[in-house]
């Protein structure tokens, strides 16, 4: 491992806004993260696979009264997060370095408002099918830490994920869904507030078009 990764994993175990395995904190917010963590009532957003935390922060600067969580495995991106938001001085997110298979365990059921899913790893192979952020799996354990009503929404620029993540909403009892194979030429770009990660922007210079869907779960 290099000295640049050692010396962010590092950062991170200092740093206040994030919550990962051997803190104190870890596996004791479920349920709790308004009262301990945020001290306010305000809607709890989670990011799924947030990555440099690019979406969190952004709508954490447009939504001052709301609370943003990003959720990742990978310490070296969240550090990139975890960075803008103390330089910044944005009280209102914190990361939590886990994988997306435990979530449940550091969120109580319907204790969550809203969950974004920007730009996952597509999962191509047949073989990854269960591994895909939007399979059956990884719904149900959304559903059961969402409010009633609670909404997801998901970003990509692979047309596959995106026709797969519909093929599965339709046999699911999902209401108000939404969706477009391309974002930036529909009528629903307000629901993405106009952020944009850093692979985003690069897909679009490429000429891929963004695909968005937006549910209730």
């Amino acid at each position: 491992m290099g000295r640049s990764k050692l010396a962010k994993f590092a950062a991170i175990a200092e740093r206040e806004n994030v919550v990962q395995e051997g803190d104190e904190l870890y596996g004791k917010l479920s349920g709790k993260w308004r009262d301990i963590y945020f001290e306010n009532n305000n809607p709890v957003i989670l990011e799924i696979g947030c990555g440099r935390g690019e979406y969190t922060i952004g709508m954490a600067r447009l939504f001052p009264d709301k609370n943003f969580i990003g959720a990742d495995i990978k310490g070296a991106r969240i550090w990139k997060g975890s960075t803008m938001a103390v330089e910044e001085e944005l009280d209102n997110v914190a990361f939590l370095r886990t994988f997306v298979e435990r979530i449940d365990e550091n969120f109580a059921n319907g204790e969550v408002d809203e969950i974004w899913v920007t730009f996952p790893d597509p999962r191509p192979r047949d073989r990854d099918i269960k591994r895909r952020l939007t399979s059956p799996r990884f719904l149900d354990l959304y559903k059961q830490i969402l409010k009633p009503d609670g909404i997801v929404h998901l970003k990509t620029d692979n047309l596959e994920l995106y026709r797969y993540t519909l093929e599965v909403l339709q046999e699911r009892p999902v209401n108000n869904l939404l969706h477009t194979e391309d974002l930036y030429n529909s009528n629903l770009q307000e629901y993405t507030m106009g952020i944009y990660t850093t692979y985003e922007k690069r897909y679009l210079e490429e000429g891929i078009p963004i695909k968005y869907l937006r549910f209730q779960v």
